[in-house]
């Protein structure tokens, strides 16, 4: 069974989350038990070791911090957190742009692009927005990239009466949750195998996010997935 849901996720998963899943088929078993079978196996989790240099910088001009570290949400759509991160495939680029909720990490929505365009992030926005019925005070936290300083984007959340949150100048801690999901989108499924083409990696990223939001259990949701643990909140369970 450890090697079965070892393979099922691809190697992403340690000997505490196989744990949790082995516990929610109804077999106890100690995790330090897991980790010496997983040794004996020859298992190994990707392990993932990422250090962030940063300094206490200005406070953006365009929008205040709104968020100031506060990464905690009582309630799903109340903090969103959104950037732009790009991948590099034999010399052409693809971006990604998602929204992530703070409330359990799930990304509400995205869009890739082969370029850096204005138009993807109004494309990834709208597909968010039209998941969810009220927007008034919902706080939409980033960097601030040159898209989010653009007026046509400022508009847009103002009419949906959505706060605009911007991170300190130079300071990637201020949006520390959406870095550290690009951190395990790429140690978990970008490094982990060669692409020779954009296509294909398009094809890879979308099936990750769904695993990402549906499968990828998550120690700080009490073993659930993001939407599992959305879903069973809604109903009073977790």
């Amino acid at each position: 069974m450890i090697k079965q849901i070892y393979h099922r996720h691809k190697g992403r998963f340690g000997y505490r989350r196989i744990t949790l899943v082995m516990k929610e088929k109804g077999i106890i078993i100690n995790h330090k038990t897991v980790m010496k079978l997983m040794k004996v196996l020859g298992l190994k989790s990707i392990i993932r070791v990422r250090k962030y240099q940063s300094y206490r910088g200005e406070q953006g001009s365009i929008a205040p911090n709104v968020l100031e570290r506060n990464f905690q949400a009582d309630r799903p759509n109340s903090k969103w957190a959104t950037d732009v991160t790009e991948f590099n495939v034999s010399g052409n680029k693809l971006y990604l742009s998602p929204i992530i909720d703070l409330y359990n990490g799930e990304i509400i929505s995205y869009d890739l692009s082969e370029r850096p365009v204005f138009a993807q992030v109004v494309n990834m926005l709208k597909k968010g927005l039209r998941k969810i019925r009220n927007t008034e005070n919902l706080i939409l936290h980033s960097d601030q990239g040159w898209q989010y300083q653009m007026k046509a984007y400022q508009i847009l959340l103002k009419e949906k009466g959505i706060i605009q949150s911007m991170s300190r100048k130079g300071n990637c801690l201020d949006n520390a949750v959406i870095e550290n999901f690009f951190g395990t989108l790429k140690s978990e499924m970008f490094y982990t195998k060669k692409f020779g083409t954009i296509d294909e990696l398009k094809k890879e990223i979308k099936e990750y996010i769904n695993y990402y939001n549906h499968d990828r259990i998550r120690l700080n949701l009490k073993g659930k997935s993001p939407v599992m643990y959305r879903t069973l909140s809604s109903n009073n369970i977790v």
